[in-house]
């Protein structure tokens, strides 16, 4: 009996040593669901999501969305179209941590280079073929073209894009593990960022003309 207080002892720092971390935070949902409310937004600041609607007003509807069924209008300058399927399109995706999208390319479209800050990417070819690629932080460009049927990952956060390698038009469908995974353009970034990103800092940030700059940054209208 004597080496009983000696374990009781023992267990209670191992309780005590677990229980911060145990109580830091609890990373999956306490309720079914929790449908976004928008009209609340005027609220409490919102963080990593949207207030919940009360569950005696939640539809089958606030789960559906057709808006990926229409292919998007591919007719600007990079000749490509994303239509996002996030909680800000779908109120039942709130706090689910899943989103998806769809892309529509030109023949010879791009997706341009751009990242997703929140989300690892899942792209899935429908029609035509895409070159595919993503850049890691030390520099490595992997890609390699996709054919339809095949599908892609991008890490998260990674440099990225898709270009349509045919003259017909390609679709693709993408998947994130988020429900609002972010897109940051690195072309709007840098030149349509408002206030605008000195012309200085991009200069010699990209060993360019400070001319060539202002006119790159003349094709850009500013992001806000």
């Amino acid at each position: 009996m004597t080496g009983l207080p000696a374990v009781l002892l023992a267990a209670c720092a191992a309780l005590l040593a677990l229980a911060s971390p145990l109580l830091a935070g609890d990373p999956d949902m306490l309720q079914d669901f929790c449908v976004a409310h928008y009209k609340s937004l005027e609220g409490p600041l919102r963080l990593n999501g949207f207030p919940c609607k009360r569950p005696e007003n939640v539809t089958a509807n606030d789960f559906f969305s057709d808006v990926l069924s229409r292919p998007g209008n591919t007719s600007n300058p990079v000749g490509s179209a994303v239509k996002m399927a996030n909680v800000e399109k779908v109120s039942g995706l709130n706090t689910l941590g899943v989103s998806m999208s769809r892309v529509d390319y030109a023949p010879w479209g791009l997706n341009p280079p751009h990242t997703h800050p929140r989300a690892t990417e899942i792209i899935y070819v429908l029609e035509g073929s895409l070159d595919v690629a993503f850049v890691t932080t030390g520099g490595n460009l992997y890609a390699r073209t996709v054919c339809k049927g095949g599908l892609f990952v991008f890490p998260r956060g990674l440099v990225h894009y898709q270009k349509n390698t045919g003259g017909a038009p390609a679709v693709a469908i993408s998947a994130f593990n988020s429900q609002l995974p972010g897109t940051q353009s690195l072309a709007m970034a840098l030149f349509g960022a408002s206030p605008p990103v000195p012309t200085d800092v991009l200069v010699r940030a990209l060993q360019i003309d400070g001319g060539v700059v202002e006119a790159i940054k003349s094709k850009f209208a500013p992001m806000n």
